[in-house]
């Protein structure tokens, strides 16, 4: 089955995808994680993740130090997150800057499908409006959940990727590779292990116990 049929046609199969929960229980299954802690304490590790990056966006001058605002200091992170573990791919230009493989926020007069059919990767996003958020997987749109859990819309990401079996985008692979053995605690194999993920893993270890 080709990458751009497959979400669709297990979204055919198994439309319960097209729900929060069922998509996290997934990722739960695939992980191989029978606890019934396994998704707060998922959330918790994203949460102190982020805690460390803010600051960690801070210092490598990539990212202001944080506002009152949660929402807007979540959206500023995740943006940042490609520039603090780089990946050696350039994004595809009609992208733009490499975090527009994870996070879209619309202008406003801009239109969500008009972005999503013009969007040249065929991997998960979310496009943030005024009002919800919407995670999609290359052009279809999945499912809508509340603009004021962005927190944890990365891990939503993560689940699509994992329920759906798909690639990581080369211009993003390192920070969804730090992101899977950080937070998922889904190891690597050693022979799969990229040089752009050795040094940022490497730097942000350093960063983390310093």
């Amino acid at each position: 089955m080709k990458d751009q049929e497959r979400p669709r046609k297990i979204l055919q199969a198994y439309p319960c995808f097209k729900e929060l929960d069922h998509l996290m229980d997934e990722l739960q299954r695939i992980l191989n994680q029978g606890h019934s802690h396994f998704i707060p304490d998922l959330k918790n590790r994203w949460q102190t993740f982020s805690e460390k990056a803010q600051f960690y966006g801070v210092f490598k001058k990539v990212l202001k130090p944080p506002s009152a605002d949660k929402v807007n200091n979540t959206i500023a992170m995740i943006k940042a997150l490609p520039d603090m573990f780089p990946s050696t791919s350039a994004p595809p230009k009609k992208l733009g800057p490499a975090s527009e493989g994870v996070l879209h926020v619309l202008e406003c007069a801009e239109d969500p499908n008009t972005f999503l059919q013009a969007r040249p990767l065929l991997s998960p996003v979310v496009v943030i409006s005024e009002t919800n958020c919407v995670l999609a997987i290359g052009t279809m749109p999945v499912l809508i959940f509340p603009k004021e859990d962005i927190c944890s819309s990365l891990l939503y990401i993560m689940a699509c990727y994992y329920t759906f079996h798909l690639t990581y985008p080369k211009c993003i692979s390192t920070l969804l590779s730090i992101v899977q053995t950080e937070v998922l605690m889904d190891k690597i194999n050693d022979k799969d292990m990229t040089t752009s993920y050795k040094k940022a893993i490497n730097e942000w270890k350093k960063f983390i116990t310093e």
